[in-house]
């Protein structure tokens, strides 16, 4: 027999590790699975120290969450484990983010916890609990075709994750399962309710985990007050119109902050790192036609890259039509719609449309971008 997960067993005999962040989405799918009868190990995440958390912080993967999370395992009565990720948190998520600021990118710390410490370390660590599969609650679809697995936005496109999940290696997608991936955000609270769980009515998280109340300069001054420096702030051709606390007080598109008036409204257009300088001037200063990736993970054939393809640049933002060249490890995109402000260390996700839906293909990391 074949499972609701596809996999050839019963569900008794079938071992899954749900990854438990105490929210109310990871908490629906380990009760889905054990009310399906599989065998069920919770395993929850502790990713930093959040002593100092504010009380109003609506974050993932704090203290409270784990609480949350092994109660959940009790009123469902599974396993629950808790894996010490500090280290390997601070270093491979939190240093990079801050080395990303410093130096005047706008980094995405999301994907690179899912890409690191969740879809590798968690990985490797389910496979070595000889589990059959890592069951997430994060609403994306995973259709298997001809034997291959696929990704593909969520039926609730309002919910839908798979831009930070678009560095996913096709061997992690063959073992992950996303059982929400065709549920209504609405229904998903609905079942917490019928499954009488503590954290039905729990919010849902907004804050970077390590970035309480999205204070992104609090946090690299605490680890780097060394990159405060004083610095001018420019027009497009060179003129000092005034000054700035530190580069890392801006992102690229930024308009509140920039405390200079003028005739139009000045955004931030450029991050100038080695001189320190801050670049402003009017909107259309910010359009940009072509970026140049890094890093490259493609799922699936190149040859789908032959068909008309879309992006996102950013989480929330519009499916974008573009024409990509793939060498190597990089690609060149260029955009076939008018997009602005896109800053280097954002990510490029890539979709293809088919039959099934948005189809995700993997994605990079944006290392320079061009407005000819």
């Amino acid at each position: 027999m074949i499972n609701s997960l596809g996999i050839k067993k019963a569900p008794k005999d079938t071992k899954v590790v749900v990854a438990m962040s105490g929210g109310v989405d990871s908490s629906v799918v380990a009760g889905l699975m054990k009310d399906e009868g599989y065998n069920v190990t919770g395993i929850t995440l502790k990713l930093y120290d959040d002593a100092k958390k504010p009380k109003d912080s609506r974050q993932c993967c704090a203290g409270q969450d784990i609480l949350d999370a092994k109660r959940v395992s009790e009123k469902l009565n599974i396993d629950h484990k808790i894996l010490f990720y500090q280290k390997k948190f601070k270093s491979e998520v939190i240093d990079s983010f801050i080395d990303s600021y410093v130096s005047g990118e706008t980094p995405i710390p999301c994907v690179q916890c899912n890409q690191t410490v969740k879809f590798r370390d968690l990985f490797k660590h389910s496979k070595e609990l000889k589990a059959d599969a890592l069951v997430t609650g994060h609403y994306v679809s995973r259709i298997k075709t001809n034997g291959e697995a696929s990704m593909y936005m969520a039926k609730d496109q309002n919910r839908d994750q798979s831009y930070f999940l678009f560095s996913t290696s096709q061997d992690q997608l063959d073992y992950l399962r996303f059982p929400l991936g065709e549920i209504e955000k609405k229904d998903t609270r609905s079942i917490a309710h019928n499954l009488k769980l503590n954290v039905a009515d729990k919010p849902d998280s907004q804050d970077i985990c390590f970035v309480p109340g999205g204070n992104y300069s609090a946090v690299i001054r605490k680890f780097r007050p060394e990159s405060f420096k004083k610095g001018d702030i420019v027009s497009l051709d060179g003129e000092r119109l005034g000054s700035h606390e530190g580069i890392v007080n801006f992102t690229i598109g930024q308009r509140r902050g920039i405390k200079i008036s003028d005739s139009k409204p000045l955004y931030v257009t450029n991050i100038d790192t080695k001189n320190n300088k801050i670049i402003v001037g009017p909107k259309e200063a910010l359009y940009i036609k072509k970026v140049i990736l890094k890093d490259l993970n493609v799922l699936g054939s190149l040859k789908n890259f032959n068909n008309p393809i879309f992006i996102k640049i950013r989480s929330t933002g519009k499916l974008l039509r573009a024409k990509i060249n793939i060498k190597g490890s990089e690609a060149e995109v260029e955009i076939l719609e008018k997009e602005f402000g896109i800053s280097p260390g954002q990510a490029c996700v890539f979709y293809l449309k088919d039959n099934q839906g948005f189809r995700v293909l993997g994605g990079g990391w944006i290392n320079k971008t061009l407005s000819t």
